[in-house]
């Protein structure tokens, strides 16, 4: 096998051919991946390679077919190959040697392209800010891909004498085998994920990010195994020699146990240095156990995307692909244009209102072309569907201050969040209850009505919680007890009902406005009211559980704006937006989950909280005040005269202030030593300490209020129709409710971190050309060079 392996290589590398189609298609993927606008790495604006992993299968088509078509196609023509076969040769040691020398000439072909590397490393931000190990094994995965090809183009040149008719039918035979039975399935029709399987894409798309699966890697291994076990097979029938059905059947047999054990029992390498498409425990496992089968539709397929949208698409797929590994073909997706749904206009806009109606947010792209720029609207999420549920997965994860590249790398660092949390959600049965109290005159159903909307996703949501009358037994089966913004003090036994209710691992969020101020009330009371305390009767019980609302209010430099009347200009009144401080903007600066990249919280007469540090009570402060600030306490008189007036950041200096707690762990009982309260019937042995369970505390009644429009309808929960922006609440709300209820590693997905690697922009318009110039010209010196060195040993080994 060495003899013939070293033959091949000897003639190949000693023929002109060999250089002029190495050199044609590193010619090709250069301008491809430097020069043309639309797969060009310096302008996809990333620190990767993935463009090269992207084309080069294509090329590959043409390049390995070229090198292959003369291995057993020429010997044949020549009748060298009845030469071969005289000497002590096997079939098999022919075939392989001829297979390898392939192989070895596929890493030539590649070696040069570690050109691009280097620069990609040269041109990061900072320099070198590149994922090595994930461009190693991207490059692996093209190892086998191509190997693959090889072994293809192998078996198309011993069909026929004919080097032409041998490479058109290896060229036919790898496009077919790469993205053939992906075409084929859709033809059909046939959502199939077992026959999307049987083709090259499906494999390559996992290994050419630099994740390795031992399923690929099997399914590459018997790739190669079976066209050089057909090659063998007709070489044998060309010859009219038997069968050796022996031989043959081990082989099926070895091939079958491969593939099984790899399906059985897979292992996944991931390259990557951040291990970003290592799936979590908790997601593998709700993906082996979903109970039914689940279609995601993810709406992330268009034209002109710009390449911070392309790397999100690509993202998602990659997610969605890893998930679907480990779900045992219950998990299917599909991407669409949602833009492209129909060519009737009428539908096409009904459509579109559908997927608003679901919860499905767009957003509206910015995107340069040859006369200025376009706007474009798009749908970056997706909908979940499982059998009767129906769960929009709204992707993007904006926030202010955050340039487009920060918001999309937060945006894919909380995609496997995003994904499995709504899978878990959509095939839930007996979904968790969530109730907000009622009794104490808390918001109103259409102040809380998109509040209760979000989460009726995937809880069971209920308003108006009468703890007076609702039986201890009906308590206990509630997850989460929300308490928003109660206006009349709660009586003992009520009080006892939630004590015991959290003794008994009950969560509870407390929204709580510790002060009486509002706005209505300051435009009607002649711009000025009096803000003072409430007497909620909870802060004995708070003050057990280990934190205090203080009756004050903050008022912050960094806060929303409100309308104000400023003047009045031909009968009409003139209207300003102008900051009211009293209304602050919280940036979650903290690393928590719940919190981890939100936009701002709006919110409205805001108070400070202290912790009190308990023993078996872990405090983790999740939002707090910006530096900027200033604490009013009670009583203080509240005027729309101070907007007239600039305020001095100096004077608002300040230590930032707690103003939402997360409390866990074992909590005293708060009528521990205390007798029952009157009223309370039921039998029960009160407990004095808390199962291990968890509270969250926010000194803010309104931070899950809704806007209401004109006509009573309600605005989307954080959404300020006055400013038109949309700040956190929402998902804060969202985040809150996950992580108190469900599986704490499922919140903690969203700790994922992926570095941004960006190119330095700055450099690459100003050396643009250069690096064009030698991406391009580079690789081909370089087989030039070795040409040339080959040509001179060669001279002077046969000058004698």
């Amino acid at each position: 096998m060495y003899q013939v392996f070293r033959k091949e290589i000897t003639s190949y590398l000693s023929s002109l051919v060999a250089y002029v189609t190495i050199g044609l298609f590193l010619l090709v993927l250069g301008l491809f991946l430097w020069v043309f606008p639309d797969s060009s790495i310096l302008d996809y604006g990333y620190a990767g390679l993935d463009s090269l992993f992207n084309i080069a299968p294509f090329l590959f088509m043409f390049l390995i077919p070229a090198i292959t078509m003369r291995s057993l196609a020429e010997e044949r023509k020549e009748g060298t190959f009845e030469l071969l076969v005289t000497r002590p040769l096997t079939d098999t040691q022919i075939v392989l040697g001829k297979y390898f020398a392939g192989v070895l000439l596929l890493l030539c072909a590649l070696l040069p392209t570690l050109f691009y590397y280097f620069t990609v490393s040269i041109l990061g931000t900072p320099q070198g800010n590149i994922d090595t190990g994930g461009v190693i094994g991207s490059y692996i995965g093209l190892f086998l891909l191509g190997s693959g090809f090889v072994a293809i183009g192998i078996f198309a040149s011993s069909i026929t004498k004919n080097q032409i008719i041998a490479f058109a039918l290896a060229v036919f035979l790898c496009f077919f085998v790469f993205s053939g039975f992906d075409s084929l399935s859709g033809l059909l029709s046939l959502q199939d994920y077992a026959i999307q399987y049987l083709g090259i894409n499906e494999h390559y798309q996992s290994v050419s990010r630099g994740v390795l699966d031992t399923r690929d890697l099997a399914y590459f291994i018997i790739l190669s195994t079976l066209f050089i076990a057909l090659t063998l097979l007709v070489l044998v029938r060309q010859r009219q020699k038997k069968i050796n059905l022996k031989a043959s059947g081990i082989l099926v047999g070895a091939m079958v146990v491969l593939l099984v054990l790899a399906n059985i029992s897979f292992t996944r390498f991931d390259f990557t240095k951040e291990k970003r498409y290592t799936v979590s425990a908790i997601s593998r496992q709700v993906m082996d156990s979903l109970p039914q089968k689940v279609k995601v539709t993810l709406y992330l397929k268009g034209d002109n995307f710009p390449s911070g949208m392309k790397r999100l698409q690509w993202a998602s797929r990659d997610m969605l692909n890893d998930l679907q590994s480990y779900s045992h073909g219950k998990l299917q997706f599909d991407i669409v244009d949602p833009l492209k749904h129909s060519t009737n206009q009428q539908e096409q806009e009904q459509f579109e209102q559908d997927l608003e109606s679901k919860g499905l947010l767009p957003t509206t792209l910015s995107i340069a072309t040859d006369g200025g720029q376009t706007q474009k609207l798009i749908y970056p999420g997706a909908i979940i569907h499982a059998g009767n549920s129906e769960i929009a997965v709204n992707l993007l994860q904006k926030r202010e201050g955050l340039s487009d590249d920060e918001q999309l790398n937060n945006t894919i660092q909380n995609l496997e969040y995003a994904f499995t949390s709504a899978i878990k959600k959509a095939v839930t049965t007996g979904r968790q209850r969530i109730a907000f109290t009622g009794g104490h005159d808390e918001l109103s159903n259409a102040q809380l009505e998109d509040a209760v909307r979000a989460l009726s996703d995937g809880f069971d949501v209920g308003r108006g919680l009468d703890l007076k009358l609702v039986p201890f037994d009906t308590l206990k089966t509630i997850s989460l007890i929300i308490i928003d913004k109660p206006e009349k003090p709660f009586t003992e036994l009520e009080k006892f009902k939630l004590d015991q209710y959290l003794m008994n691992g009950g969560r509870i969020i407390w929204a709580i406005d510790q002060v009486n101020a509002d706005l209505d009330s300051l435009h009607g009371r002649g711009n000025q009211q009096m803000a003072f305390p409430k007497k909620l009767n909870l802060d004995d019980q708070l003050f057990t559980y280990g934190v205090r609302i203080n009756y004050d209010l903050i008022a912050d430099m960094s806060c929303a704006q409100i309308p104000i009347a400023t003047g009045n200009m031909g009968g009409r009144p003139q209207i300003q937006l102008l900051p009211w401080l009293f209304y602050p903007l919280f940036v979650p600066m903290s690393k928590h989950p719940v919190v981890k990249n939100l936009d701002a919280i709006r919110s409205e007469f805001a108070s400070t909280i202290d912790t009190l540090g308990i023993k078996n009570v872990t405090e983790t402060v999740l939002l707090k005040s910006s530096p900027y600030n200033k604490k009013f306490n009670t009583p203080y008189m509240l005027s729309l005269q101070a907007l007239e007036q600039l305020p001095d950041p100096r004077v608002f200096q300040s230590e930032q202030k707690n103003v939402a707690v997360l409390l866990e762990g074992n909590f005293k009982s708060a009528f521990l030593n205390r007798p029952v309260p009157e009223g309370f019937t039921e039998h029960i042995q009160p407990l004095p300490v808390s199962k291990p369970t968890k509270m969250v505390v926010i000194s803010d009644g309104d931070i899950f209020k809704n806007q209401l429009a004109t006509d009573s309808s309600a605005y989307p929960l954080g959404y300020d129709h006055y400013m038109r922006k949309t700040f956190g609440n929402r998902n804060f709300l969202l985040n809150l409710a996950d992580a108190m209820t469900g599986d704490s590693r499922l919140i903690d997905l969203r700790t994922k971190e992926i570095q941004l690697r960006l190119l330095n922009r700055a450099r690459i318009r100003n050396e643009k050309m250069f690096w064009q110039v030698i991406n391009t010209v580079g690789p081909l010196l370089l087989v030039l060079i070795f040409a040339i060195f080959q040509h001179y040993f060669r001279k002077r080994k046969y000058a004698h």
